[in-house]
Order: C-alpha cells, then structure tokens, then sequence
C-alpha cells in the first residue's frame, strides 16, 4: 500500500480526511479551528488502514509537542464514515414533533434490550450538502417534502474516535407536506416507524431513558431553550 504524505493546503476542514484511490492514502495536517491554522504541536502524520469492509476504520501515528517543548510518539485509532446530518421536524401550533424509530445493532449489544432508538430523521451526505441530505432522508424516512430548514449548529459527536462532523437543522412540518409514509429505503434494509410526539412527551423521554440518542437529545434541548417556550 503507498502511503502519500501531503502537507499542503487548503482542505475543507470539516472533512480533513482525504482519500484516492484503495492504493494511495492522502495525509493531511489536522486543522485547528480555534486559531484557524493547522496545528504547530502535529508532525509526522501517518495513516495506516485497518478496516475498509464498511467504512474506514484507520491506525494514526504521529509526534505531538508537550508543553515543556518535547515532542512525543503517539498512536490513535479513528473511523472514518463520513459526515451527517439531522433535523428536528416540529409543528408549533400543535406542540408536536416527528421522530422516527428503529432497530440499532450497536446499542443491542451494548445494554440496550430491544435495540430500538427514538431518533430525528438523519443520514450521511454522501456527497451532498448537508441541507439537500436532511431533505432526502426526511422524505424517505417520514414521508415529509420539507419547507424552509435552518441550521441550528454542527457537532463532532464522538471526537475521540470517530471523525464525523454532524449537521443539525430544524425545520416546520404541516399536514400538507406529507408525500408518503416514509419508512426508508428498501434496498437499503430500513425498517423505520415514524412517530408524531408531543414535544413535552418527547422532552421527558430523556429523563425516562426512552429517547438515548445524543443527536435527538441535543435537538430537543434546542427546542426546549429556542422553539417551544413556557410564557
């Protein structure tokens, strides 16, 4: 496998991870956003494949300044799926919400009974942007043809290990904007329930443990600070 070491710029640095083809693998610098620059404390940066069956799961090793000016071997493991995006679909006037709900292997090995997770509707770019992506996925998961979409914020949501980037947007829904009953994509084995909740319901299912996906937690602290406000 040849391994490319690329210092240049720029990049997009909401996607630093650059790949060709299987044969080559492109490294760049990581990206420091605070001071919008690359990092000076980042050199030698290497990449090693692991795992490409699905997505790519990759070996870093690299050398890192320490605050006393030693620089220091060091190797992360970090997967690599792309970004994402999500959006919280919400009616004000009936105080309502659409969620979805589906089986999640990750979470069935890992304590939860049923696999099943109450989420907002959500899906990788795969290549588009992020609003055209939350407005695929709404109307193939709830059968909803979205209006106007606002991004709200972006987030790295397990920046310890995995590189994604996710795009959080909300939108209105009424009646008229249903098209289908969603459900997801066949060819792509979704089995999807679509849910309209009451946002107040929805809101303790956090604290019942009902609702456990962060994404959907963080839309709806949202909405609980910014949408459906308590004269």
């Amino acid at each position: 496998m040849q391994v490319q070491f690329i210092t240049g710029f720029p990049f997009d640095p909401t996607s630093p991870i650059r790949h060709t083809a299987d044969s080559t693998l492109m490294i760049t610098h990581p990206f420091d956003s605070k001071r919008n620059v690359m990092n000076p404390s980042i050199k030698h940066l290497t990449k090693k494949l692991l795992s490409g069956d699905w997505y790519k799961l990759y070996k870093y090793s690299f050398q890192y300044q320490q605050k006393n000016g030693q620089w220091q071997a060091q190797q992360r493991e970090a997967y690599d799926r792309g970004n994402g995006a999500t959006v919280l679909l919400y009616n004000l006037e009936k105080r309502s919400l659409i969620l979805t709900r589906q089986f999640r292997l990750p979470t069935y090995i890992n304590g939860n009974p049923n696999g099943m997770m109450v989420e907002t509707c959500a899906g990788l770019l795969d290549g588009d942007t992020p609003e055209d992506c939350i407005r695929k996925e709404s109307e193939e998961e709830t059968g909803y043809q979205l209006g106007p979409v606002k991004k709200v914020f972006q987030a790295y949501m397990s920046p310890g290990a995995v590189t994604e980037i996710i795009h959080f947007f909300i939108a209105e829904y009424q009646p008229h904007m249903k098209t289908s009953d969603g459900g997801g994509l066949e060819h792509e084995q979704e089995n999807i329930e679509v849910l309209e909740v009451d946002f107040d319901k929805a809101f303790s299912m956090i604290h019942s443990g009902d609702i456990q996906d962060g994404k959907t937690i963080m839309l709806l602290q949202y909405a609980k600070l910014e949408l459906f406000k308590k004269a």
